[in-house]
């Protein structure tokens, strides 16, 4: 009781000091340069990639090398994943036999289908409109990767496969992500440009939006890539245990 009351009154103070504070401040009146430098350049410039989401604006354009290189990080650990879980082809066949089974009661296996539709629709808006409000490719394609994970959780990965999502094709998915990435990076050397450098050449608004520029395109294909490696990595794990026990030799 004693460390109750203690930790009020201490929790009390702070408030109170903080509300003092805050209270005295004296409120900037001026943009810093460095902040008017970054609104120019995100969306009020001649030349800037017109997305009022300045973050968004600044990793794609101006840390687009160190965004790179980040992305680089995380593609090669999904490609490690993929190849500790290395399969022949044979093996990759027979993993795939079995039937969906719903283990979790019926409520749990409706309620998944009706989250895993809500999941598909705000992943997309999150990657889709990265350029305008917080989030992109990377932030979509991690709450989309949710969705396979849910089915698997419900139904079991067979579910997803005979349903045509299996690895191989989110292995395809995630290649054409990240081609499509590599060719909008490359793009701006045909014009003169710098490699990632943001291209207003590209359509400037769809259904009275902005696009961003390139940023629509670097977060599609990047909601592409990160969901369907996910998925990949989801659907290997999966695999029973006593099947890869069998693929590598290993008694029971």
């Amino acid at each position: 009781m004693k460390r109750l009351i203690g930790l009020i009154i201490i929790l009390t103070i702070t408030l109170g000091v903080a509300y003092y504070v805050s209270q005295n401040l004296t409120p900037q009146k001026s943009l810093h340069p460095l902040g008017k430098f970054y609104l120019k350049n995100s969306y009020f410039g001649d030349y800037s990639a017109k997305s009022p989401e300045a973050v968004t604006s600044i990793v794609w354009d101006y840390r687009g090398l160190d965004t790179l290189f980040e992305t680089a990080v995380f593609f090669i650990a999904i490609i490690g994943s993929l190849t500790l879980f290395r399969l022949s082809k044979e093996q990759s066949e027979e993993a795939k036999q079995g039937e969906p089974k719903r283990e979790l009661p019926e409520p749990v296996c409706a309620v998944t289908k009706i989250i895993v539709a809500m999941i598909l629709a705000v992943s997309a808006s999150i990657a889709l409109h990265g350029q305008l409000t917080p989030g992109g490719g990377f932030q979509g394609g991690s709450a989309l990767a949710v969705a396979p994970l849910l089915i698997i959780a419900a139904y079991s990965k067979y579910a997803l496969e005979k349903n045509g999502l299996d690895k191989t094709r989110a292995i395809i998915i995630r290649s054409i992500g990240l081609l499509g990435i590599a060719l909008t990076a490359l793009t701006p050397l045909l014009v003169k440009g710098y490699f990632m450098q943001n291209q207003p050449i590209f359509p400037g608004k769809a259904l009275g939006a902005p696009l961003g520029g390139s940023l629509v395109y670097y977060n599609l294909f990047e909601y592409l890539a990160v969901g369907a490696g996910f998925t990949a990595v989801f659907l290997l794990l999966s695999i029973p245990e006593e099947k890869f026990r069998k693929f590598l030799g290993v008694k029971q």
